[in-house]
């Protein structure tokens, strides 16, 4: 894997935006600056993730631009996320086209044996495997990111061309909203003319996280984001019109994962069972990851067989548990755990105690797996249609690879080209 430049090589420049604000997009040192790099491959291809995006929300009458870019593209209404947990595995995926078991990622958070503690899984090392920013790039392309969570911003580190750190940040949310991200987008895009971007919108997630119940309780503000980000993704469209980049675009458009309520009192909280179990007490490590929790045997090796047979049935008595699995048999690698537990519809994961999760919006469990995905754009490799297929997080990168002509990672993507 190509190792990212430091950022003292990076060049910045700033720029006034529709906003008000400043928008700062950081350039790798010697990157070629709009004109320039309109001259070499006049491919372009943008992947817009609106995170936290139902596909039953995708409506005439709520977002009719999402609709019409439904419409006017590839559709697969069966997509869905990966069963992973949270945000950054799938946008993960989405960059390199591997299972979290390759690429290194399996959650948002983790207990990290080394450092003996839960940690967030958002430092670039934690990508194990080169993505798709560093592959263009290795072939002379250039790349940009605009993510809205700070958190992805560090993930995926000083890999783009070009890059936008995300800001403001929304206090608790840690996420810029979606005008800001959108006025990046536009400057990114005519001031660098990255041949991929790579973009998160998210502001339906944090909506949906704050909703008590549902579009039932606040139905509102949901869709006020809904329709607030189905504008300005209708807003970058016609940019490329105006521009007269439309003809040689591709837009992919997904979500990392949909979204699930959960009411005050369907809290799963696996700290307190484990710790009245005498035999498991202070053998156990928790990561919680909403939709999902990842258990850790910390005891003596000479009680493990039968510490997890006893862990796994006592788990699976818990009111709300879905169900139990080894990482094996997710392909999610070692470093989720030793079991991975899902919670039903309805209901959240709260640990290590029953007051550390109080939101109630939730996601991670297979409730949250169908998404939105689509591909559009007025080029000619864009054909029109409904796809039964099932597509994955997984077939971006593949899919970006086939436009670009860019060979398959060693060993093989996990997901296929949904062109």
């Amino acid at each position: 894997m190509t190792t990212p430049s430091h950022p003292s090589r990076r060049t910045l420049l700033r720029f006034a935006a529709a906003s008000g604000a400043t928008v700062a997009i950081s350039g790798a040192l010697g990157a070629p600056w709009a004109s320039a790099a309109s001259k070499g491959d006049q491919r372009r291809v943008y992947v817009l993730v609106t995170d936290g995006l139902r596909p039953d929300e995708i409506t005439p009458e709520c977002t009719p631009h999402l609709h019409a870019l439904r419409a006017g593209g590839t559709w697969y209404p069966n997509a869905r996320s990966l069963p992973v947990m949270e945000t950054i595995p799938n946008h993960v995926m989405m960059m390199t086209g591997v299972r979290p078991d390759r690429s290194g990622v399996p959650a948002n958070k983790i207990y990290d044996r080394g450092l003996g503690e839960v940690r967030d899984m958002d430092q670039p090392s934690d990508i194990k495997v080169a993505t798709l920013i560093e592959r263009l790039n290795a072939r002379g392309l250039t790349t940009g990111t605009v993510l809205s969570k700070d958190y992805l911003y560090g993930v995926f580190g000083d890999r783009a061309t070009y890059r936008w750190e995300p800001k403001p940040l929304m206090p608790i949310t840690d996420h810029a909203p979606d005008g800001y991200t959108y006025d990046a987008l536009v400057k990114m895009v005519d001031e660098a003319d990255p041949h991929l971007v790579f973009v998160n919108f998210g502001d339906i997630d944090r909506v949906g996280h704050a909703d008590l119940g549902g579009t039932t309780s606040l139905p509102a503000m949901r869709y006020a984001a809904l329709a607030n980000t189905d504008r300005l993704v209708g807003d970058f469209v016609e940019h490329l019109k105006a521009k007269g980049a439309w003809e040689r675009s591709v837009i992919i458009h997904l979500a990392d994962h949909s979204m699930d309520w959960s009411m005050a009192w369907k809290v799963i909280s696996l700290g307190a069972p484990i710790w009245w179990d005498t035999t498991l007490r202070d053998k156990v490590e928790i990561a919680q990851n909403g939709g999902a929790d990842c258990l850790y045997w910390t005891g003596p090796a000479g009680e493990r067989a039968a510490g997890l047979q006893r862990l796994r049935t006592l788990v699976e008595r818990q009111a709300g548990v879905l169900s139990v699995h080894t990482p094996a048999e997710l392909r999610l690698g070692a470093n989720s755990g030793d079991f991975v537990v899902y919670c039903k519809q309805g209901w959240r994961f709260s640990d290590p105690t029953i007051f550390d999760n109080p939101i109630p919006g939730n996601h991670g469990h297979p409730t949250t797996a169908p998404i939105p995905f689509v591909i559009g754009g007025g080029s000619p490799l864009v054909r029109p249609g409904t796809r039964t297929a099932t597509a994955h997080t997984l077939d971006v990168a593949p899919t970006v690879g086939a436009i670009f002509g860019l060979p398959p990672l060693p060993g093989g993507y996990d997901g296929v080209s949904r062109l």
